[in-house]
């Protein structure tokens, strides 16, 4: 459905650093950048996953509200994607990482917010 999501910060080297760790715990391959405007980009067969400063000049602002998910291929890469971003400047937020049953049913998780305050989670569907 998406071809590629972008989410604004203020320090892009922070950021970048962070994505490379907890995307890199997931599989994907470190953010190539910085292009024209200052992004780095995470590419992956599926889609794209940008980050930069606004392009308006603004501060960047996370959504209140909104979560950005990256699929996890394996169980284990919930809990090390929820320790890399965590140690790069990630802030955990919600339950610790693990499974959840829901409408959805059962799926591993973990949620975090990035440097500039984005709300992000692996997940890994169970079964």
């Amino acid at each position: 459905m998406f071809t590629h999501v972008t989410v604004g910060a203020n320090d892009v080297e922070a950021s970048r650093a962070f994505y490379d760790a907890a995307l890199g715990a997931l599989g994907i391959d470190p953010g190539q950048g910085p292009d024209a405007k200052g992004r780095y980009w995470w590419r992956t067969p599926r889609g794209a996953f940008a980050v930069g400063k606004p392009i308006d000049g603004e501060d960047a602002c996370h959504a209140n509200g909104g979560t950005i998910g990256f699929a996890a291929t394996k169980p284990e890469m919930i809990q090390a994607f929820h320790d890399a971003g965590v140690a790069h400047g990630g802030k955990a937020i919600e339950d610790p990482p693990g499974e959840r049953v829901g409408a959805f049913g059962t799926l591993n998780l973990a949620y975090l917010r990035d440097p500039s305050g984005n709300k992000i989670c692996a997940m890994y569907r169970v079964g």
